[in-house]
């Protein structure tokens, strides 16, 4: 094993509430929620952590955690302990002070004993709830030719969009020269208008300056964030803090902070294009999670000669640029440009476009679904309409201000969808 990942431990950090998820955070926490049809979106850290060689792994949670440690039993046993490899979930235990984690640099001091602990020469942190591919080797063969105290991984992002990262300023050499949190008037690249460097969550720090740091955060007042206060003490103090960046990378700059409901459905569509950018096929890089026992996929009534069952007033069951998981059943019903997790069952003459169905969702016969998010469990009733009336939808469920109409989990309706 090269030596930038057999010296390094990994830290994610997977105790975010999402708020802005909410209602998919109602029940679970946001790196839990399901992503892509077959995922959930604290598996693509994971994933890449593992395809990188980084087999050591300490999963930080915090808020409504049952569902994301369930799944991490199902779908990561693959690391064996007698080797050495492990994915532990580990909960706030309150070990230095009374309080739950109060940023993300406090949750770092409250499990500075497992550094202690295994002693590892550098400490890479991750947040649990980005979508994207990156081989962490890079990075850390980056931080050890610059010999930094820590490399922050950043990514190309247009100006308006640059307001909600940290937005870190660099000299010729990659190290970082200012950093700010969020700004109001955040500072371009030189000599590329209309784009800014943002920080992407994503640190490899030396064992040391980090215990130190988050150490010396916990005894001031601040946000305890690493964006808010680590990070921009240590620019200011002249510290050896240099840019990873990840748009110059083999894996491109595909990366998605989808923490609130409109980019989290536009990063689900991006999957159902012809030539995604995030490439979910690619056999060098799989990403791995747990898959029920589920049958095949199952699509009848499907003539649609002139006249027949397909024609007008007829049914066919079929999919167009769409994702369909095992186990889903699309009786004389149509799916355009959706996601279709495991044991979704659409029937006759039901409609759905634009929209991303989770686990074993049932749409009733004739209903029509458009620009939505339906939950887990949800049976929508026969005839039933979402998505095609503003006023009536945004009475009955949450819409997001880019107007996709989310369906909270298992949410009941007045009457049941007609049987097939």
């Amino acid at each position: 094993m090269p030596d930038e990942t057999g010296g390094t431990i990994v830290m994610i950090l997977a105790g975010g509430e999402g708020q802005r998820l909410h209602p998919l955070t109602r029940d679970r926490a946001k790196p839990a929620v399901p992503f892509g049809g077959l995922y959930r979106i604290v598996d693509f850290p994971l994933s890449n952590c593992l395809n990188s060689g980084l087999r050591r792994i300490h999963l930080l949670t915090q808020y409504k955690s049952f569902s994301l440690d369930r799944h991490v039993r199902r779908a990561w046993g693959v690391f064996s302990a007698d080797l050495g490899e492990y994915v532990h979930p580990v909960p706030p235990q309150q070990r230095a002070g009374g309080s739950w984690y109060l940023g993300t640099a406090d949750a770092i001091y409250q499990n500075v004993y497992l550094l202690e602990r295994e002693r590892p020469a550098r400490v890479l942190i991750l947040a649990g709830d980005h979508v994207y591919k990156m081989d962490y080797r890079a990075m850390l063969a980056r931080h050890l030719a610059a010999g930094a105290a820590v490399t922050v991984a950043c990514v190309p992002v247009e100006r308006g969009r640059a307001r909600a990262f940290g937005v870190a300023q660099v000299d010729g050499e990659g190290r970082i020269t200012g950093f700010t949190e969020k700004p109001s008037d955040p500072e371009e690249i030189p000599g590329r208008p209309g784009w800014c460097l943002a920080s992407m969550g994503i640190y490899v720090f030396e064992t040391p300056e980090l215990v130190r740091r988050v150490a010396g955060d916990a005894r001031r007042e601040s946000a305890h964030d690493f964006g808010t206060n680590i990070l921009p003490e240590m620019v200011g103090e002249g510290a050896r803090v240099f840019a990873y960046d990840f748009g110059a990378s083999a894996h491109g700059a595909y990366w998605r902070d989808i923490g609130q409901i409109d980019a989290y459905f536009e990063a689900n569509m991006d999957l159902v294009q012809v030539e995604p950018e995030l490439d979910l096929y690619d056999e060098a890089w799989p990403i791995r999670t747990h898959q029920p026992q589920r049958p095949p996929v199952k699509s009848v009534f499907g003539d649609l000669s002139p006249g027949g069952p397909g024609g007008p007033g007829g049914r066919a069951g079929f999919a167009l640029d769409s994702l369909v998981s095992a186990g889903c059943i699309l009786s004389g019903a149509r799916a355009e440009r959706s996601v279709l997790s495991p044991g979704v069952h659409l029937h006759s003459h039901a409609h759905v476009e634009d929209s991303i169905l989770m686990d074993d969702v049932d749409i009733g016969r004739g209903a029509r679904v458009r620009r939505a998010i339906i939950d887990k469990g949800v049976r929508v009733p026969a005839g039933e309409t979402i998505g095609l009336e503003a006023a009536r939808d945004a009475e009955r469920f949450v819409v997001s201000p880019g107007g996709v109409v989310v369906v909270p989990k298992e949410m009941p309706f007045l009457q049941e969808p007609a049987s097939r």
